[in-house]
């Protein structure tokens, strides 16, 4: 008889290894009423069922798996949950290109791996329109900041909202290299609702992957 498939989600462990019961116990009904009603001159071959008898094995292997996996994924959201709440009001270095415009000020950072022969840093505003270009940014490997204070290349000046930045540099050859943004925002609050914690910034969430360093405030 066919076995049913166990799920590779962890979540389900427990309801596969219902149906894996089930199953097991029609499998024992059939092959006894095989092996009672069988001919005596032409007794079964017990390979088949064998077969099957190891595939149960391996199912049961799996779910046993998946039930291990599925409380170190307690575990471990137990654990991003104490960690996001401990970075409650506190500032963060975090990766991404995007930060909020205050009061005239908007900061970010770029890393470049190497000396560029070539950069411009473009502002956007949520829309994707480009408010602010320049070629005046430094170009030498290591870290740079970036500080914009809201004028817009038309000479105006931007609202309050929040910008992404984008770095294009390329080397001598002319070849793109590709920086690394961060920003620094304040840790405001943590949201539980998805699959796993993220916090809340000025400028949006933030998953915990992005995060890159927790600042003392003090």
């Amino acid at each position: 008889m066919p076995i049913t498939p166990v799920s590779t989600e962890p979540a389900q462990a427990a309801g596969a290894r219902t149906r894996l019961s089930d199953n097991y116990d029609t499998f024992l009904v059939l092959l006894t009423s095989q092996l009672q009603n069988q001919d005596p001159l032409a007794p079964m071959d017990s390979t088949q069922f064998t077969q099957q008898l190891v595939q149960f094995s391996q199912v049961e292997q799996q779910i046993r798996t998946n039930e291990q996996l599925e409380g170190l994924v307690s575990h471990y959201q137990a654990a991003s949950a104490g960690s996001a709440l401990s970075y409650l009001g506190r500032d963060a270095i975090i990766e991404s290109n995007q930060t909020y415009l205050a009061n005239g000020q908007a900061n970010w950072a770029y890393r470049l791996p190497q000396s560029a022969e070539s950069i411009t840093v473009k502002v956007r505003d949520a829309a994707g329109r480009t408010v602010f270009s320049t070629t005046a940014a430094p170009r030498t490997a290591g870290e740079h900041l970036f500080a914009w204070d809201g004028t817009t290349s038309s000479g105006g000046t931007a609202p309050d909202g929040v910008y992404s930045i984008s770095v294009e540099a390329l080397n001598e050859s002319e070849t793109a290299i590709t920086p690394t943004i961060t920003v620094r925002e304040t840790i405001m609050g943590v949201d539980f609702s998805g699959a796993e914690p993220v916090v809340i910034t000025p400028s949006g969430t933030r998953g915990l992957d992005k995060i890159r360093s927790v600042l003392d405030n003090g």
